[in-house]
């Protein structure tokens, strides 16, 4: 998109406001309740800080095009170093902290960074997690040498530094303190601005590039039309900047159209209860709120009667978006409920960048259907197609797929792997596909309901899991749930449910042959949901997704690992007893 062109990300997120008068305006809000801190960087001060960060990566050499990891958490820091990278025009790819040695040494060998930039620890609930250690050991698994690690000292846990690698970060800020700051880059819009990993099917990550330009541009059209979001306006996204939302709506569109970001260090139970999300809305002004469906449930779990929410409110908060998995109804209806708010789910993937479907509230529309994730956005075209990649009517189910080529903002290649780039547009020529299984209602609500591997054949019959989910969601005591297709020696596959239960909720059996019940109901006898296991936890990446494909082995009983993206190591050994009680 827009050949020719030239732009600096940076220098759209921050000087040109500075620029533009609007230095004293807040930019960036810092809220760790897990180290009892509240900070605010103006427009004049991020410049400064960003500044200050450029300055020290080009003291260690670094250039455009040059790729930076960071292995941080959620500090300032962390988007300093970001927009650093971006206003060098050097390559940053973040790698969520905390993530195994072994997949920091799988992004390191694929990018091949000439620096990385480290914390000593990440806070998360009321675990320290200490990365040097894991930075070091990744260091030594990765067959790429990078020349120079910087390890942002907190106060919490000190790291050890390695003399001739590793250096400080404050102390070789200070040294580089007179050093004058680099100017912004000049980039070409098709020029990368980050590589951002991603779970790849064969246990290799793919790293999605995103441009300079289309991403800028889709960010900031978004911002306005999809979120409501303009200058001064503060927009809080309870993600991660390991993620791609984190990318995106913490760092990169808020800023780039002048609005003030929260950047938010803690859980959403537990930093210090379930009233975090409403506290944190209330004190920042919040006017439209982003989080994950399991953040929510979680917090419903904990107070299922929405007893913090109706002391403390919601604030100025207009509306509240979900995202990062597919969102039940029931959880939907319990937070438009209990919130007052518009609640719009809306879907998009780390390839895209930025919402495919949605609810453009700021163009005013509110249409929503619980259990939909809107309409398509305007610069997609979507349709779902049968296994022959023909369209099929409203209300049948086939795989979701985007026409080419892909609005701005979305991926154009895979870094390092082309051919892994070009299967996304194989298995139907001229769309691309993203996986999801899905259909469109005859009112053109498009429905995802899941990836396409969790539409299961059970005795010849097509049957969608995530369809059962929403039934099971549903049911009074259910907290979350999740359902996945397991082998069976006469139906090929049948569907196996994991449920936890709500606080409070009776644990006599009952839950279970309620869920079984619901859903024989609901779908018929073919359904042949006949199994439901009552478990403490569901196993759940960082960013709230459910494991399908881990629940799957330990349903087949098949031998299974604990992967690096998993929030809770304990969970499925958990999950695998109570399989064993019955």
């Amino acid at each position: 998109w827009f050949p020719g062109a030239t732009l600096n990300t940076a220098y759209n997120c921050i000087d040109r406001h500075v620029a533009a008068g609007r230095g004293d305006a807040t930019a960036l809000v810092y809220d760790s309740p897990v180290t009892d801190t509240v900070a605010a960087f103006s427009y004049a001060q991020l410049q400064d800080e960003v500044g200050q960060v450029a300055a020290m990566l080009a003291s260690l050499g670094v250039v455009a095009g040059d790729r930076v990891i960071l292995y941080m958490p959620m500090i300032p820091q962390t988007v300093f170093a970001m927009l650093a990278c971006a206003r060098i025009g050097a390559i940053h790819s973040v790698v969520f902290g905390g993530f195994a040695p072994l997949e920091l040494a799988k992004r390191i060998d694929d990018a091949t960074p000439r620096v990385l930039l480290t914390a000593s620890c990440g806070i998360e609930g009321a675990r320290t997690i200490a990365y040097k250690p894991m930075v070091d050991e990744a260091l030594a698994l990765a067959a790429h040498p990078v020349e120079r690690v910087v390890v942002f000292q907190r106060d919490r846990l000190l790291a050890d530094l390695i003399d001739g690698r590793d250096s400080d970060w404050q102390e070789l800020r200070q040294a580089s303190a007179a050093d004058p700051v680099p100017p912004c880059a000049r980039m070409a819009a098709d020029d990368p601005l980050y590589i951002l990993y991603t779970s790849g099917t064969t246990g290799t990550p793919k790293g999605v590039v995103r441009e300079n330009g289309g991403h800028a541009v889709a960010l900031a059209w978004s911002m306005e039309n999809i979120y409501g979001i303009g200058a001064g306006d503060p927009f809080w996204a309870a993600s991660d900047v390991g993620w791609v939302v984190g990318h995106s709506y913490i760092v990169y569109a808020p800023l780039l159209v002048g609005a003030t970001t929260v950047l938010f260090e803690g859980k959403p139970v537990g930093t210090p209860d379930p009233g975090t999300f409403w506290r944190v809305m209330s004190r920042h002004g919040v006017k439209s709120f982003f989080t994950a469906p399991t953040a929510i449930r979680a917090v419903r779990k904990e107070d299922p009667d929405a007893a913090f929410l109706k002391e403390i409110g919601t604030g100025a908060c207009r509306v509240i978006f979900l995202a990062g998995e597919r969102a039940d109804p029931d959880t939907i209806a319990w937070l438009e409920e209990q919130s007052g708010l518009p609640v719009i789910d809306h879907w998009w993937q780390t390839e895209l960048g930025w919402p495919g479907v949605a609810s453009c509230y700021g163009l005013g529309d509110l249409r929503r259907k619980r259990g939909s994730a809107g309409f398509p956005v305007p610069g997609y075209q979507f349709e779902i197609l049968d296994e022959e990649g023909k369209p099929v009517a409203a209300g049948q189910s086939g795989a979701v797929a985007v026409k080419a080529p892909l609005p701005p903002g979305a991926f154009r290649t895979l870094w390092n792997n082309s051919s892994g780039f070009a299967k996304n547009f194989a298995t139907f020529p001229g769309w691309y596909e993203t996986g999801d299984a899905g259909h469109f209602d005859a009112e053109g609500f498009l429905n995802i309901m899941g990836r396409t591997d969790d539409i299961i054949n059970v005795a010849g019959h097509r049957l969608s899991t995530g369809q059962m989910e929403q039934i099971v969601a549903q049911q009074d005591g259910v907290a979350e749930c999740a359902v996945i297709g397991a082998r069976d020696a006469i139906k090929g596959m049948i569907p196996v449910a994991f449920v936890v239960a709500r606080a409070g909720a009776a644990n006599d059996g009952s839950l279970r042959q309620r869920v079984i019940g619901a859903v024989r109901h609901e779908l018929g006898a073919v359904a042949a949901l006949k199994t439901a296991f009552e478990v403490p936890a569901l196993p759940k990446t960082r960013s709230g997704k459910i494991l399908r494909n881990l629940l799957r082995k330990i349903a087949d009983r098949e031998e299974w690992q604990i992967p690096p993206t998993i929030e809770d190591p304990s969970v499925p050994q958990l999950v695998a007893e109570a399989m064993e009680r019955g």
